[in-house]
């Protein structure tokens, strides 16, 4: 785990996906900087894993089940609360076994069901999240991208459009909220080990092992410093930005 310099004492930093992977992680770098963690995801006894483990540890963390792309799973979650959110971690998304097709012959199914996690749960969750905090005029939304996006991988259209569209709606989002000084950016992580990508073809690994300039694996914690950079008060001017995270292997 790298270092963690960022003080998020006292506020209430909300991670999508929190269950495993990446999610698990960012929740945790988010707890141990000292904010209370409000943990989400659609698998119940993944979350009371993740809940289990960082309370284990001292740390403040709260478990709600949600399926980000059910509106009234969401709104639900939100009402919950017991605080304003000073930061919304969007990670949850679809991406284990959902490529191996070319465009046209991905079912309508499954091109929507990607669709309405990957990019509407995000647009849900960002639409309960930023009612409360316009009030305050203040916050940070982070929305997990893509590289796949950028390098627009083959046999993945419904996973990359979304991730595209991710990046659009951050940079949208963005425009919207920065009257009341709420910034919106996106992290564009590479193929990174973990649970999600257990099931990615050995051909797709190895694609990124070649072009990487830096040769080793990805792993969550590696996207851990920028997350919890972007959540600081040292961020406060950077908005609407898409920052690729994945050892040199998208440049742009």
């Amino acid at each position: 785990m790298p270092r963690l310099d960022v003080d998020l004492s006292g506020r209430l930093v909300v991670v999508t996906g929190a269950g495993r992977g990446l999610g698990r992680a960012i929740a945790t770098a988010c707890a141990k900087s000292g904010a209370s963690v409000a943990a989400l995801d659609s698998d119940n006894q993944l979350l009371e894993e993740t809940v289990s483990e960082l309370r284990d540890q001292g740390l403040e963390v709260n478990a709600y089940h949600c399926d980000i792309g059910e509106p009234s799973q969401v709104q639900t979650t939100f009402d919950q609360l017991e605080t304003r959110p000073w930061g919304v971690i969007n990670n949850a998304g679809l991406a284990d076994g959902v490529g191996g097709l070319p465009f046209w012959e991905i079912d309508v199914e499954d091109w929507q069901r990607i669709l309405k996690v990957n990019l509407t749960g995000t647009w849900l969750v960002s639409k309960y999240a930023t009612a409360l905090m316009i009030r305050a005029r203040e916050g940070r939304l982070i929305n997990l991208a893509s590289d796949a996006a950028l390098y627009g991988s083959p046999r993945l259209a419904h996973y990359i459009a979304s991730k595209g569209a991710l990046i659009a709606l951050t940079r949208g989002m963005a425009r919207d909220l920065g009257h009341y000084e709420i910034t919106v950016n996106a992290i564009a992580p590479g193929l990174t080990l973990g649970a999600s990508t257990e099931n990615i073809p050995e051909e797709r690994h190895q694609l990124y092992a070649d072009n990487r300039a830096l040769k080793r694996p990805q792993l969550p914690e590696d996207v851990i410093g920028i997350t919890t950079f972007l959540l600081s008060e040292q961020s406060s001017y950077i908005t609407g930005q898409t920052i690729v995270v994945d050892g040199g292997f998208v440049m742009h």
